[in-house]
């Protein structure tokens, strides 16, 4: 059984015994529970912070856990008709109006009901984060002098030197900024570069998140095509040219969701068409560090190869680590630096400097390059272990590109298919995926599902997923 079920099966046991308690009695040791259901102290400590998030329990350090006192009547419901008015008046204001859709983002970031396989996750599973390390370098960082002091607007200066080094040419620190994430890179970008309004050109498919980003400023995503060598220079030159937009947003490398790599011989294409467009390149560089081991030679990053400023550069650290480790990077030359710069001060101020050092920890140590290593070697073979099962017991759904490097695969269902009945019949077979509809800005050529390979506990987790996903499809695509 899995943490996560021991968890939410030890609260669901202790949630009827607290009736025994008087309010503000203290409940049995964690040792004596332990003792008795026979779980690890760490699902007692997490079953207990579950009763208290709920209002159930009171923990004091040291001196255990207690009945919480009965909650207070809840206040009157008020009325917040009004509030359809005031969030749609831009409507009347604005060409396009604002909406904020978190689906597409959710669907990755949504446990499952315990005991689903999580094919559906956008992160690695706990058994692949380098938590230990993680934690020595936390606690290293912890002991720093002035680590809880306010750290420099722009970042702490040897984090920023260190995401420079990674992106190469010419990149200083002094064009670096520390962000909160790559999410919230990504919003301080379109927020700095496009109006609300305005068109903005995005690779198709592409990430959901990015999309709702988009959305939310107002802006328009105007889609240009990607093949297996990434976004066509064509059709984003007359995307270009037919919008009139300044923006443009590539994941050059393992794109998301295809996988696809942006070919050599069109790297400097796309440069130059953004630069003859007047327009910005924002390169979400966000899997760099999740090459697979028979990946070769990574190409490196478009800003390395841009000299005039056109390229806005996006990277993290999270999709590496683990999802609390939010902590990324923008780089970028020349005057729209310090528009970047001013629109992240006024969001966030600054990330927290107890993460910046903890980061800053965690890449300068020897546990680093090895756990990268690994990772890269179970990436590889996690892959090789889900393709070999879906060709042998899913062949009717297409894989046209394998990649060698991120976390997931891009299937294309047969044609007519109902995406969403898939989906929904996968989660009664036990199994989460992501549909592909989220994935497109327009209405998409066909049906599609992108499946994780790194959100699971292994092999055996996978096989097992792909044989649930096997059900779902003979209960949905038979024949009527």
């Amino acid at each position: 059984m899995n943490e996560r079920s021991s968890v939410g099966e030890l609260a669901n046991r202790l949630r009827p015994e607290l009736d025994r308690y008087s309010p503000g009695e203290k409940l049995p040791s964690s040792r004596a529970l332990v003792e008795r259901f026979r779980v690890s102290p760490v699902t007692v400590s997490r079953a207990l912070a579950r009763l208290a998030a709920e209002g159930l329990v009171v923990t004091r350090p040291g001196a255990g856990a207690f009945r919480a006192e009965p909650r207070a009547m809840a206040p009157a419901v008020g009325d917040t008709a009004w509030q359809e008015v005031a969030l749609s008046a831009d409507a009347v204001a604005e060409a396009v109006p604002r909406s904020v859709d978190a689906s597409g983002v959710l669907v990755s970031l949504a446990a499952p009901p315990a005991g689903v396989v999580e094919f559906n996750g956008g992160y690695l599973h706990p058994s692949l984060q380098p938590e230990r390390a993680m934690g020595e370098a936390l606690s290293r960082a912890g002991r720093r002098p002035g680590v809880w002091a306010r750290p420099p607007v722009d970042g702490v200066p040897e984090l920023r030197e260190w995401f420079a080094r990674g992106i190469g040419g010419a990149t200083t620190a002094a064009e670096v900024l520390i962000a909160a994430g790559g999410q919230s890179a990504l919003t301080t970008a379109l927020r700095a570069l496009a109006p609300p309004g305005a068109p903005v050109l995005v690779e198709s498919p592409t990430y959901p998140g990015m999309l709702a980003i988009a959305r939310a400023a107002g802006l328009r995503p105007v889609p240009v095509p990607v093949d297996a060598d990434g976004v066509k220079p064509g059709l984003l030159a007359d995307a270009f040219r037919a919008s009139g937009a300044r923006v443009v947003v590539c994941q050059p490398l393992f794109q998301n969701p295809t996988g696809a790599v942006l070919a050599a011989g069109r790297r400097r294409e796309v440069l130059r068409i953004a630069r003859d467009a007047g327009a910005f390149v924002i390169e979400d560089d966000f899997v760099r560090r999740l090459a697979h081991a028979d990946a070769g030679p990574l190409p490196p990053p478009l800003a390395a190869e841009d000299p005039d400023g056109v390229v806005v550069h996006v990277c993290s650290l999270t999709k590496a680590t683990s999802p609390s480790l939010r902590v990324g990077a923008l780089a970028a030359r020349g005057p729209v630096l310090e528009r970047l710069r001013a629109i992240q001060i006024v969001d966030t101020f600054f990330v927290a400097r107890p993460l910046q050092e903890a980061a800053l920890e965690l890449v300068g140590s020897p546990a680093w390059p090895r756990h990268l290593r690994a990772l890269s070697m179970e990436l590889k073979n996690r892959r090789e272990i889900m393709t070999a099962a879906l060709r042998l017991r899913l062949p009717e759904l297409a894989l046209p590109h394998v990649p060698s490097g991120g976390y997931h695969l891009w299937l294309r269902l047969p044609d007519g298919t109902d995406e969403s009945a898939l989906v929904s019949g996968a989660l009664r077979a036990g199994v989460a995926v992501t549909p592909g509809r989220p994935y497109f800005s327009a209405e998409p050529p066909a049906a599609h599902l992108r499946l994780s390979f790194a959100a699971v506990a292994g092999e055996g987790e996978i096989a097992e997923g792909v044989r649930r996903l096997r059900a779902a499809c003979d209960e949905v695509l038979r024949p009527r």
